[in-house]
């Protein structure tokens, strides 16, 4: 069968594009090589942070009030708690990144928000414990997604639209052909008018030939237990928390978790690696170094580790997505590059997949996420 559109990855990015194709008619044929919302990439461990306060840039701002619409509907649609808002701290010194950039995004775009010195982010949310030179961005709009929940909603509603999603099968090239490209996988070879490529931490591999440079990084999650128990953690906002050395570190409420832990995890400390020989192996030093940290924002954290997992980041030299046409083949759409910070766009995302491959632009406003600023070859 000749399909309309290919979607190759079924994770975070390529489930919302296969069902935004397939809700508006498209012929759709995924390919996963895994199962469906599986944990091994990096549309896993429960929840995501959302915001609209942002801090990477302003130019993202339009992107994230459209996902927020998005997250909606798709809650509405599927029936599930995809998303939950908790309100979000986003804390450091006055001129840190964390702050100054939240603050900065926040002016630009109106967006709802309040500054808290220490004392007063110790009044409101007694579990946090500042340093006296440090203050937060508070956003009563921020929260989680739930990355599992949010790519089997997707799924399941791009096959109730007619869409052809197969898992276990692992995809080892694609070429353009008259009237479009074909894919081949370890089961077969099958044949588009459109392909639309997702593939996170296998980018390297799957897009050699598009000269983006991607670093993939592995991550590492946990769940701490709080001393004197969950009570305090269950209903407080999620956290950015940018300290001296310019190191951040996040976090959310308890729940989700493992036995009510209290999940947390670095920004970017991680180290290089590949899908092949990523590490899951999270190490007593990690946990240490894990736990001594966010236990100087939230002293109940300094408790038992009660659980952990990796992912992966796919990383850009400047830390901004790659979205558009492939620029050497017309049949050819590509989202990589996510940088850790992308699957709170993932239903903006899936719509501008959808425009790009059935009109060849979107009106949303992507130029930061061009190619060309990265080739290097």
């Amino acid at each position: 069968m000749h399909y309309d559109v290919i979607v190759i990855g079924l994770g975070g990015m390529g489930s919302a594009a296969a069902f935004h194709l397939a809700d508006r008619g498209q012929n759709v044929l995924g390919l996963e090589k895994f199962t469906p919302a599986h944990d091994k990439g990096s549309s896993h461990g429960g929840s995501r942070i959302i915001r609209q306060s942002y801090f990477e840039d302003p130019a993202y701002v339009p992107l994230l009030l459209r996902s927020y619409e998005l997250w909606a509907q798709l809650a509405q649609e599927s029936g599930e708690e995809v998303y939950r808002i908790t309100g979000g701290l986003f804390i450091g010194r006055e001129d840190s990144v964390t702050v100054a950039g939240s603050l900065k995004a926040s002016q630009q775009w109106s967006l709802p928000h309040e500054i808290l010195d220490a004392a007063q982010v110790k009044s409101r949310f007694p579990a946090f414990d500042l340093n006296d030179d440090e203050i937060a961005l508070f956003e009563a709009a921020a929260g989680f997604a739930r990355p599992e929940l949010t790519v089997q909603a997707h799924i399941d509603l791009a096959i109730k639209r007619g869409a052809t999603l197969q898992f276990g099968e692992t995809v080892l090239e694609w070429a353009e052909i008259d009237g479009g490209v074909r894919v081949v996988t370890d089961k077969g070879s099958y044949t588009a008018g459109q392909v639309v490529i997702c593939p996170g931490a296998w980018a390297p591999g799957l897009l050699e030939q598009f000269g983006v440079p991607i670093v993939v990084e592995r991550q590492v999650l946990y769940w701490f237990d709080p001393v004197g128990g969950t009570t305090p953690f269950e209903h407080h906002p999620i956290f950015i928390h940018e300290a001296a050395d310019g190191m951040q570190d996040y976090g959310f409420p308890a729940i989700d978790g493992p036995d009510g832990g209290v999940k947390v995890a670095f920004f970017r400390k991680g180290q290089e690696c590949t899908p092949d020989t990523i590490d899951r192996t999270v190490y007593p030093e990690e946990i240490e170094a894990m736990r001594t940290r966010v236990s100087e924002t939230l002293p109940a954290l300094d408790g038992d580790c009660l659980d952990t997992a990796t992912c992966m980041y796919s990383n850009t030299p400047d830390e901004h997505f790659v979205i558009a046409r492939h620029p050497d083949a017309a049949n050819v759409t590509v989202a990589c590059g996510f940088s850790g910070h992308g699957f709170k766009f993932v239903p903006v995302v899936g719509e501008i997949l959808a425009d790009l491959a059935t009109t060849g632009r979107t009106e949303h406003p992507i130029a930061l996420f061009d190619p060309r600023r990265l080739v290097t070859v």
